[in-house]
């Protein structure tokens, strides 16, 4: 297993993890009370709040929008891409690039632009070539590029309202969740409320019977708050630093082309693209350095 693998291994496991420390605690601390788990099992409470959840949730958002969340909700529980890897990765195809543009000439990596998947250059780069957004964005501004129709100052403007037009879209599902998961306790009282409504129109029941009914009303607002925030604002939260981190490999590759189209040599530009990464990902210079010669020997 590469070292990409494991980053995304690890991300798993830290959403499952924190899932584990946080559901462990609520419910041992309530069995250390004293408490019964067979009390919390009310399906129709889940019912509930699930259904009347996901129906406004439904209702609250376009099929664009809607579909953009499913889509997003898997790379959540994944993890990051975007790993020190992965900027190694793309730092390597640039430093590439860019050497034999300036070696050769733009027209030299015309036939890589206009297809990378088959290109001998983005083959040794496959991560890269699995993110679409990544792999369009660094093709898209090299043919312009090859085209010589923008100066800098155009080209920079383009690329900072493609990266906000990026961002903004990637923010659609992080929306969609974030209002969802704070719906919740607000559907776990619309369901206690019914569930006291039922124990209201049961008086004339024993109150053991009574007592029961009212523990299920009250367990509605405590599913409605914990899955609310111990269940869905944790994805929400993983969903918005996705964005973010997406964002920042955009802002990557715009300062290595702009440096480039600025005339300065690839290993120059390529360390600029390295100082606005985040300091988690970033790759020192002695590291990018070690695999910038071991890609060169490849």
């Amino acid at each position: 297993m590469g070292a990409y693998d494991l980053a995304q291994t690890f991300a798993t496991m830290y959403l499952l993890i924190g899932y584990a420390l946080s559901l462990s605690a609520i419910f041992g601390g309530y069995m250390a009370e004293g408490g019964h788990l067979g009390s919390l099992l009310q399906p129709f409470e889940l019912l509930m709040i699930g259904g009347g959840a996901f129906g406004a949730f439904f209702a609250a958002t376009f099929p664009k929008s809607f579909k953009a969340t499913l889509k997003a909700l898997p790379m959540a529980m994944k993890g990051s891409t975007y790993s020190k890897a992965a900027y190694l990765e793309l730092l390597s195809l640039l430093n590439e690039l860019f050497t034999r543009m300036r070696q050769n000439g733009l027209m030299a990596i015309e036939g890589d632009v206009e297809d990378p998947k088959n290109s001998e250059i983005f083959k040794k780069f496959p991560h890269i070539v699995a993110d679409h957004h990544v792999l369009e964005f660094i093709t898209d501004y090299l043919r312009l590029m090859i085209g010589g129709n923008l100066g800098v100052m155009e080209m920079e403007n383009l690329m900072d309202v493609n990266i906000e037009t990026h961002h903004r879209e990637m923010e659609i599902p992080i929306h969609a969740m974030t209002r969802t998961a704070d719906s919740m306790p607000a559907f776990g009282i619309v369901a206690a409320v019914m569930g006291v409504v039922h124990t209201m129109a049961s008086v004339d029941q024993p109150p053991a019977v009574l007592g029961e009914l009212v523990g299920a009303a009250l367990v509605g607002t405590f599913l409605g708050i914990l899955i609310g925030y111990a269940i869905l604002a944790p994805v929400a939260s993983r969903m918005e630093d996705r964005a973010h981190e997406g964002t920042k490999m955009l802002e990557c590759i715009k300062v290595a082309l702009l440096a480039t189209m600025n005339a300065y040599p690839p290993q120059v530009a390529v360390e600029f693209s390295r100082k606005v990464l985040f300091s988690g990902e970033r790759p020192s210079f002695s590291e990018l350095e070690s695999h910038l010669r071991e890609a060169k020997g490849r």
